[in-house]
């Protein structure tokens, strides 16, 4: 069986496209909606994200925490953000190799804007049964498409209660 390589969900969110683009490409704030990420810290001063831009995300999953080290890809301000994670460790990111791809897309909806959370698989050099064991070990039984799916679920539904109207 040929492994899910990418997952995506989307949400509508009471803001305008520019509000929360600044949102989420800020990494040092995506520990606000994400169920797993712990924010970010970016190594070089900004004061909006850009194409280039790297930032160390901090993560944790049950007991277990790393970091990665992340390059911004896409920065389309109120229309897209995307980054790509490439490194990988316990304290600093050490392990170099293509690991996942994250990008948001911002459109306009009835009552604010349409956010869409995609997550793709970079590991593509991986054999798919070595994926699959790594990933029920890493997830407690689940693969990463199923995890990840659960993750941007979460995100979204953070995002949108963060923005309610009230």
């Amino acid at each position: 069986m040929t492994r899910e390589m990418t997952v995506s969900d989307s949400v509508v969110v009471h803001a305008d496209a520019e509000t929360l683009y600044a949102a989420i490409s800020d990494p040092t704030r995506m520990g606000t909606w994400s169920p797993e990420n712990l924010g970010a810290v970016v190594t070089a001063p900004r004061e909006s994200a850009y194409v280039g831009m790297e930032f160390v995300g901090r993560n944790k999953r049950g007991g277990a925490t790393w970091v990665t080290r992340c390059t911004v890809t896409v920065a389309d301000p109120g229309k897209a953000f995307e980054f790509r994670v490439h490194a990988i460790g316990v304290k600093k990111p050490r392990l170099n190799a293509a690991n996942a791809t994250w990008r948001y897309d911002f459109e306009p909806a009835d009552g604010g804007t349409k956010v869409t959370e995609t997550w793709t698989d970079d590991r593509r050099k991986w054999p798919d049964a070595a994926a699959l064991v790594f990933d029920k070990i890493v997830t407690r039984g689940k693969t990463f498409p199923q995890f990840q799916r659960r993750n941007i679920r979460k995100t979204l539904d953070n995002l949108r209660q963060a923005y309610a109207r009230t």
